[in-house]
């Protein structure tokens, strides 16, 4: 079957200019044009707007979906069962933030009692869920299995009190960075101090501590777009103050 810029905006609800913009990007081009000139779409052009959807609300930046959909080696089945999977996470995510609340409008009605600790199950499921989707497959080639398994059993278990530091200290550490950052001096005593309370944050998450693995962590911050993009959002070189201020604090450059 074949579809107008019009139908097609109706069949999967995006707008026209959406579809007209996708066209001029080149991420999704119509079969056709016809003798009116107006675009015409197939199944194919179906198939393709539904996987980029499908990558739209899994949170892909739009250049990242046209890169992956428009590869050669792009398999549309295999990208089916990884939506497939994702979704399913999503929904165990949901479900737990679901019953989260649930448990905690029995409390407030009398019903039940819940624990502090069942107060941010929740919330602490979805951060490793959010973590496992980003850097999941990274991470547990670089460290294993068995060290990401029990960072994330660490966090978890994390108390409320415990969960309250972790806050306090991040924003600790932000400070503390940028204030460094300013001094330009990885070595001086601001930057240490950032680099001190790196190792102390990273605790909080890492079931035991090395230099080696702070050191590479630091370096992964500058060889890792994703991550020196975080770092730097606020002041650009701030990923390579912190790898430099980290190996002068471990005494270690891998």
């Amino acid at each position: 079957m074949e579809y107008t810029v019009q139908k097609l905006g109706r069949l999967a609800g995006v707008s026209t200019r959406t579809l007209r913009y996708y066209d001029e990007i080149g991420i999704l081009k119509p079969a056709r044009m016809n003798s009116s000139g107006y675009r015409i779409y197939g199944g194919a052009e179906v198939d393709k707007l539904q996987q980029i959807l499908f990558y739209r609300e899994l949170g892909f930046p739009l250049d990242q979906i046209q890169e992956i959909v428009n590869a050669p080696s792009f398999d549309a089945a295999a990208a089916l069962r990884e939506h497939r999977e994702q979704l399913l996470d999503r929904r165990k995510q949901l479900d737990q933030l679901i019953a989260n609340v649930d448990k905690t409008l029995a409390q407030k009605e009398g019903r039940t009692v819940m624990s502090d600790k069942e107060k941010f199950e929740g919330f602490k499921q979805k951060l490793i869920d959010d973590n496992e989707k980003a850097y999941g497959s990274e991470i547990r080639e670089k460290y294993g299995d068995d060290k990401v398994n029990r960072s994330n059993e660490k966090v978890k278990n994390m108390t409320q009190e415990e969960n309250a530091e972790l806050n306090r200290l991040t924003e600790e550490l932000r400070e503390t960075l940028a204030e460094a950052v300013a001094a330009g001096d990885p070595a001086g005593e601001k930057a240490q101090k950032a680099a001190a309370l790196h190792k102390k944050w990273l605790t909080f998450y890492w079931p035991e501590y090395t230099k080696e693995a702070h050191a590479g962590v630091a370096q992964m911050y500058v060889d890792d777009e994703r991550f020196k993009t975080y770092y730097d959002r606020d002041q650009p070189g701030t990923a390579e103050f912190l790898r430099d201020a980290v190996h002068i604090f471990t005494g270690i450059r891998p």
